[in-house]
C-alpha cells in the first residue's frame, strides 16, 4: 500500500496518542518526549482496547483498561495481562504532515 496522510504533526500532543482508522483496521500513532512520532496496531492484543486513549510516557503506552504497557517503539508488550506485541508501522513527516507506511 502507499503512504498515507494521517494527521499534522502538531495535531499530536508531546507525550500523545491518536486513533486513525483506515481499511477497515485500527491503528495508533504516537508522539513521545523527544518529539518522534511511532505508529502500532490501534487495539490492545489483550481485550481490543483503543491503545490511543492510553497513558502515553516517553516511549511506552498503556492500555486504558488493564493496564497492559506496550513499548510504541518496538511493538513489545512490557507488562501483562496483554501476551502478545503490537505491529509496528513506519512512519515519517514530510511538510508537517504525519504519513505512514501501513
Amino acid at each position: 500500500m502507499p503512504w498515507i496522510d494521517v494527521c499534522g504533526a502538531d495535531d499530536l500532543e508531546e507525550e500523545g496518542g491518536l486513533r486513525f482508522d483506515h481499511a477497515g483496521k485500527t491503528f495508533a500513532i504516537f508522539r513521545n518526549h523527544q518529539d518522534q512520532y511511532y505508529c502500532t496496531d490501534g487495539l490492545c492484543t489483550h481485550e481490543n482496547i483503543h491503545l490511543a486513549d492510553g497513558l502515553v510516557m516517553e516511549n511506552t503506552v498503556e492500555c486504558p483498561k488493564h493496564a497492559s504497557v506496550f513499548d510504541f517503539t518496538t511493538g513489545e508488550v512490557e507488562t501483562p495481562p496483554a501476551c502478545d506485541n503490537l505491529r509496528t508501522y513506519a512512519v515519517k513527516v514530510e511538510g508537517g504532515r504525519v504519513i505512514i507506511d501501513v
